[in-house]
């Protein structure tokens, strides 16, 4: 089940950690600049930060330690509990931030469609590798982890959490994609998508998050509606080329950039660090993706191809997201920034899914699997 020894750290994926510390850093680092004060410099949101950082690379080495194939396994069967539990979330759930999204355990609270994200490439995997025998790519192989990915999008977002169902569904949906759906099933999805609009729109979405939408469309006024999204521009473009510096970013410290640990950090990172600071950030996103896809192109198991790629496209999803919600070109649905966002939770979940990808990239060799 372990496997360290000389061949472990020989083929780990050092270039992938590096890149990932790099950007866990540098997200610690604006997590203090955007809860600084003079009378208080380590709030305990920075605290925080740095246990679910120190933590998460704990978890990082135990998922890059064990067998993927143990975990896909398990993952698997788990994916029923998760389900469970987002169904208890709905009915028990400790509500904070406008939604019923958590349970509470006294000494931390759970958030299940955080677990989903995690499981729903191990659940899809394994269920094609006990199937191989009788797959046959067409439409009806596909129809179980469709349901399981339906039912967990409609249990996620009636909690409400929009933008998890949604991260979920897209990471599903490109997860079957990989695994070779016939491309009809998105003709037939996006055709029906638009035939069903106005019904989504009228049933489906609640009043906030068509005021969303509204807003993205240029509707609204600057001093309600939209105000999240003008505060996002006029940090980001009065950082210039250069930045105001760190620690001060004005939009930041005088507290006109809501939710500046969370969602819209990378706003904050503009105004301190400017455009180079940006590039900077967009540079080792960049370089951690393609990595990503050059390992998963070298790995010959279809199943463990297919487990990496669920495993490493939520969190592409997610950093693609924020970065278009925070400019404007997409609109607000309260997705954190990927290593770089406030959030123990979201760490627990992208170190274990990175670590879980290294372990796959490292028994490419160790077993030629």
């Amino acid at each position: 089940m372990f496997l360290i020894d000389r061949r472990y750290f020989r083929y780990f994926d050092w270039i992938g950690f590096l890149l990932m510390l790099l950007i866990a850093g540098l997200g610690l680092l604006f997590v203090f600049s955007a809860t600084y004060k003079p009378e208080l410099p380590y709030s305990k949101f920075f605290k925080m930060q740095l246990f679910g950082i120190i933590s998460g690379l704990l978890i990082y080495f135990i998922c890059s330690t064990q067998d993927y194939r143990y975990l896909m396994r398990w993952g698997y069967f788990l994916y029923f509990g998760v389900l469970g539990l987002l169904v208890f979330t709905i009915i028990k759930g400790s509500w904070a931030m406008g939604g019923q999204r958590w349970i509470d355990l006294g000494i931390i609270k759970v958030q299940p469609s955080e677990l989903a994200k995690l499981l729903f490439p191990a659940f899809t995997a394994y269920y094609f590798q006990t199937q191989r025998d009788n797959f046959e790519h067409k439409f009806k192989d596909f129809i179980p982890p469709l349901i399981i990915l339906g039912i967990s999008a409609l249990l996620i977002r009636k909690q409400p959490d929009l933008g998890t169902a949604l991260i979920l569904s897209f990471s599903g949906l490109f997860m079957f994609w990989f695994a070779g759906i016939n491309k009809k099933f998105f003709i037939g999805l996006l055709l029906t998508s638009l035939i069903a609009a106005p019904l989504i729109w009228n049933v489906l979405l609640k009043p906030y998050q068509k005021k969303r939408i509204e807003v993205f469309l240029g509707e609204g006024d600057m001093r309600k509606e939209r105000y999240q999204i003008e505060q996002s521009k006029i940090a980001i473009g009065s950082g210039g080329f250069f930045g105001k510096g760190y620690l001060q970013g004005t939009q930041n410290k005088l507290h006109f950039l809501p939710e500046s640990r969370t969602d819209f950090i990378f706003s904050v990172l503009c105004e301190e660090w400017g455009f180079l600071g940006a590039l900077l950030v967009l540079s080792l996103y960049t370089l951690l993706f393609l990595h990503f896809f050059v390992i998963i192109k070298t790995i010959t198991s279809p199943y463990a191809q297919l487990l990496a790629f669920g495993l490493v496209i939520h969190i592409i999803l997610s950093a693609l997201v924020n970065l278009g919600m925070v400019m404007g070109l997409l609109p607000i649905v309260g997705i954190p920034l990927p290593l770089f966002s406030y959030g123990v939770a979201s760490l627990w979940i992208t170190f274990a899914s990175l670590g879980w990808f290294n372990n796959i990239a490292i028994r490419r060799f160790y077993i030629g699997d």
